[in-house]
């Protein structure tokens, strides 16, 4: 099997265990929060966390996987960044409507497509972008009901989009520029995240809720929800930090939105909850913008692939190219006048290009 029929496998199996897991979880969190009435979502966010940092512990004294320890300043600001992040989403879903919280969600994609584009150079074909707002239309139309509009549910919302944003790019980005593995990434990172939403959950949740987590009534049912939803939590956070380093930010949103969509189709079915001709539209074009996004990405792919192997061999007859000699990451130029040559600082150097 070659390397690029394993980086598919990998890439599909990461998909798949992020699919899975999340709807899984959301089921869960909705019988523990709807049911048992257990609504202080920030603090179980913290407790996922730190279940996910004691397991990959775990894992690391097992030999699954080794620690690499790089910038400790990048990972102390992603960590954080991811915690905050989390918390904007959950106080903009509860000072602003269900409808314009959705919204936000769907805000995620094209700020992420704008953030790259100006900040990384990258390049979003009208094919993709088409796909995209098929996408988008179809979450819309099937999860966007009111949008009710207040001035600090608004800056909450904005906040949080930002914040996801760059929080996402910079899963992806780390990942390449430190060499680091998603499970290495996470497993840095998770005390962070775990010890910003531990602090500011019970005061977010009281804020949102007018309740105290610590006198809240924990009987055996609510505490066997509270373990599962931790256990699968872990799934869910490692399949993330996957999916993100595997393929790119974008790409995980529109993961998310399939997500919604099932969570709506599983809630109906599972749950009888409410579901109408709008949510059933909606999710027929989400699902075609998701094929058509597909599509065009396997496409692209194959393109930059064979546009790749066609530059090596160009690449090689230029590194056989007498009248080139480098040397140690310099070039060495001879003036043509005897045996005097001229040492030239290198144009670019291999390994920062290659860590970058």
């Amino acid at each position: 099997m070659s390397e690029g029929q394993k980086f598919q496998l990998g890439t599909i199996g990461a998909l798949s265990l992020s699919v899975v897991s999340s709807v899984s979880i959301v089921i869960c969190n909705k019988a523990l929060i709807s049911t048992l009435g257990f609504t202080f979502a920030t603090t179980l966010t913290s407790w996922h966390l730190l279940v996910t940092f004691c397991s990959l512990h775990v894992a690391l004294w097992m030999k699954m996987f080794e620690h690499k320890p790089f910038d400790p300043r990048a990972v102390m600001g992603f960590g954080i960044l991811n915690g905050i992040s989390i918390g904007l989403l959950n106080l903009s879903l509860g000072f602003n409507s269900v409808g314009f919280y959705q919204m936000t969600k769907l805000a995620i994609i094209p700020c992420t497509v704008l953030l790259e584009t100006l900040f990384f150079r990258k390049k979003f074909s009208r094919k993709i972008q088409f796909s995209l707002s098929i996408l988008l239309l179809g979450v819309g139309i099937a999860t966007v009901t009111d949008l009710q509009l207040n001035m600090l549910g608004s800056v909450l919302s904005l906040l949080a989009v930002i914040t996801t944003c760059v929080a996402q790019i910079m899963t992806n980005t780390i990942q390449k520029k430190f060499k680091v593995s998603s499970t290495q990434l996470l497993y840095q990172s998770c005390p962070y995240q775990a010890i910003t939403l531990f602090v500011t959950g019970p005061f977010l949740d009281g804020l949102l809720t007018n309740q105290n987590v610590f006198a809240f009534k924990y009987t055996s049912q609510v505490v066997f929800f509270i373990v599962l939803s931790c256990l699968i939590s872990v799934s869910v956070n490692f399949s993330t930090f996957l999916v993100i380093g595997k393929t790119s930010p974008v790409t995980y949103q529109v993961l998310g939105h399939l997500k919604t969509c099932l969570v709506l189709a599983f809630g109906y079915v599972l749950l009888r909850d409410p579901f109408n001709w709008r949510n059933i539209l909606g999710i027929m074009v989400a699902v075609i913008g998701m094929v058509v996004y597909s599509y065009f990405c396997s496409i692209e792919t194959q393109q930059k692939a064979s546009e790749t192997s066609t530059q090596l061999p160009q690449m090689k007859e230029s590194e056989n190219d007498p009248l080139i000699a480098v040397e140690n990451g310099s070039g060495v130029l001879s003036d043509g006048g005897g045996g005097v040559q001229k040492t030239v600082a290198p144009v670019w150097n291999s390994n920062k290009d290659f860590q970058a």
